[in-house]
Parts: structure tokens; C-alpha cells; sequence
């Protein structure tokens, strides 16, 4: 019989326990990963409460693959007037970070300047969430440019590239709770030129629909990608399916104003990934409602040729720019005249 020293002996049984430990919390893990709970509706576990003051949820841990939504986010500055004592026919919404200044002081010297367009009302408004890092002056800087500009709002939601989804629920719950005698907006990323004049053109025109209205440059055939070394990896138990529902890529999109209710009605049963546009998608489909493609591909330009011709600018609706300076220089020459 073979004998095993004490010392041993005790060695090997330390292992086992910590082995034990280790495959106990990954069962725990994956059975979390793969209960269909997981896939709709909030995000959290109900504590005990009591009837005098109910403490706050204990949110669950979103994990790598969703983000915290819905949570009990609110809005901690917004002293813009749009669609409190305006109404618009089409709103500029610009999600951007909150140290960006020179982004949003360019968009008001250009593009983002522009209130009367065709005869119509044209109002821009920034959306930013509480801003991270150690410069603890930030926040005051940002109330500072709210009380100069009146165009800021924000939600204290930490402001992140993870959290895009959060931010674009966030400005729909805006946008339904402010805007529903507006007619349009556009959800447009801070590094875009816009050519504002051709939007309004395009949704004055009697074929634009006026409900149900999804425009931009669709991913028709998006496939979920399974590699997890890709930035946007994505497991098989967190979407079964090969393909993401058609959606608008993020950096521009267009809607109607009576979606955002909609969308948000509807959100609850889909819990959201971290990739925004595709969640949008998601909610699309489950709506019944299908982007549009726009009447000319070259209205929404992700990859435009530089430099752009004058031709090439005057059927541009949306386009992205690598610089602030880059989009000074287009929007001087659609100020100036652009056609061919």
C-alpha cells in the first residue's frame, strides 16, 4: 500500500478544497449567464423594503455583455428651453462627452448655429453624463456653459463608451417626456458634419412619413460576431441569433418623434446589450418597424473621400470629419454655396 507522508496528505486536500471552490463559482456563473431571465426585462433584484423608506434596488452586476438599464437615472441639469416653450420641427441631439467643449463650440459655430431652416424651427441640444476621471472642477465648468448656453443636459449616468446604450435611452426618455408636438430628430454623433438645410428638405418632402420614421445608413445583414478577441464580441447565450436586426449605425439617424415612447415602451423585454445602435435595432424589430434606407447613399457618408468637392458636399445630409478645424472648412463652403 502506498503511504503518503502527513504533511502530504494535508498539502493535497488544501488543493482539492480550492479546486472544489473554483468550479463551485464558475457553476455559479454560468448558470447566471444562461438563465433566460437573464435576457429580458430590468436588470435587478428586488431588497427587502419597508413602508417608511424603502431603500435603494440592489442592482445585479450588468456583466461584459449589457449595461445598467433601466435604472432609477435622472436628469441633473437641463435648463434648455426646447420643447418647453419651443416646438421645433427638427432637434439637433448631440451625445458627446462631457470634457469635449471644443466639440460642442464648434457644432454652435457651425452646423449646430442654424435655428430657421426652410421656414422651420431648428434647435440643438447637447446630452452628456457625469463626467469621470480626477478633475473634480469638471461638473462646475459644465453648469457654468448650461447657464451661458441653455443647450446642455445631462443625466447621472457615468458617461463612457460602454455606457452609449445608457445615453441613448436616456435621450429618448428625454425626448418623450419634452418633445411629443415636435415632429423630428436627429441623433447625431459630435465628429459629424451636417448639412442641415438637406435634412429639412428631406422630411419637408411629402413622401417622408411622418410616424413609424427610421432614417440613416442601414446594416441590413450585420452578423453577431463570435470572436472573442473582436471589440464587439458577442456570445451565443447572450444572442442566439447569426445576425443583429436591421439597425441604423450610430453616428447619425433620424426618427419621429412618436418613436421614442414607443421604443422605450417596448425596451423592458429586451435587456440591452452595450453595442447601441444594435440594440436599437432590437427594439426596431420587435416594434415592427424597419429602417429606412435614404433615398441616395450619399446623404450619410461614414468613410466620405477627402477632400470633399462642392459637388460632393451638396448631397450630403450627414458626414463624418476627422477634425474640428476639417468640419469648420466644409461647413464655410456649404454657407458659401455648394452644387454642381
Amino acid at each position: 500500500m502506498l503511504h503518503i507522508p502527513m504533511d502530504s496528505r494535508s498539502h493535497l486536500k488544501n488543493i482539492f478544497i480550492c479546486v472544489l471552490v473554483a468550479l463551485t463559482v464558475v457553476i455559479i456563473y454560468l448558470v447566471n449567464e444562461n438563465t433566460p431571465d437573464g435576457m429580458y426585462g430590468p436588470a435587478y433584484k428586488k431588497s427587502n423594503t419597508t413602508a417608511s423608506s424603502p431603500p435603494e434596488p440592489k442592482w445585479e452586476d450588468p456583466g461584459p455583455y449589457h449595461v445598467a438599464y433601466p435604472r432609477n437615472y435622472r436628469f441633473i441639469m437641463d435648463n434648455s428651453p426646447t420643447c418647453k416653450t419651443t416646438t421645433p420641427f427638427l432637434i439637433l441631439m448631440v451625445p458627446i462627452a462631457p470634457t469635449n467643449l471644443e466639440g460642442r463650440d464648434t457644432i454652435r459655430r457651425t452646423w449646430g448655429g442654424k435655428k430657421m431652416v426652410l421656414g422651420q424651427l431648428v434647435e440643438t441640444v447637447f446630452i452628456v453624463g457625469l463626467p469621470g476621471g480626477v478633475d473634480v472642477n469638471q461638473q462646475a465648468r459644465l453648469k457654468q456653459e448650461s447657464e451661458q448656453y441653455r443647450d446642455l443636459i445631462q443625466s447621472n449616468f457615468q458617461d463612457s463608451y460602454r455606457n452609449l446604450t445608457i445615453k441613448t435611452m436616456v435621450m429618448l426618455e428625454w425626448l418623450a417626456q419634452h418633445c411629443s408636438k415636435a415632429s423630428f430628430v436627429i441623433k447625431i454623433d459630435s465628429d459629424m458634419l451636417l448639412h442641415v438645410d438637406n435634412l429639412v428638405a428631406l422630411l419637408l418632402d411629402p413622401k417622408t412619413p411622418k410616424e413609424n420614421y427610421m432614417l440613416g445608413l442601414i446594416w441590413w445583414h450585420s452578423p453577431v460576431l463570435r470572436n472573442p478577441f473582436n471589440k464587439f464580441y458577442m456570445p451565443r447565450h447572450v444572442i442566439a441569433e447569426p445576425e443583429y436586426p436591421p439597425y441604423p449605425l450610430g453616428m447619425a439617424y433620424v426618427m419621429s418623434l412618436d418613436l421614442p415612447k414607443k421604443i422605450l415602451s417596448i425596451s423592458p423585454q429586451i435587456k440591452p446589450i452595450y453595442i447601441e445602435d444594435a440594440y436599437l435595432g432590437m427594439c426596431l424589430k420587435r416594434l415592427g418597424v424597419f429602417p429606412t434606407d435614404p433615398p441616395d447613399q450619399r446623404m450619410f457618408q461614414v468613410v466620405p473621400q477627402h477632400p470633399m468637392s462642392r459637388c460632393d458636399l451638396s448631397k450630403v445630409v450627414a458626414m463624418t470629419t476627422t477634425s474640428m478645424s476639417q468640419m469648420q472648412i466644409y461647413w464655410q463652403k456649404i454657407v458659401q454655396g455648394v452644387h454642381c
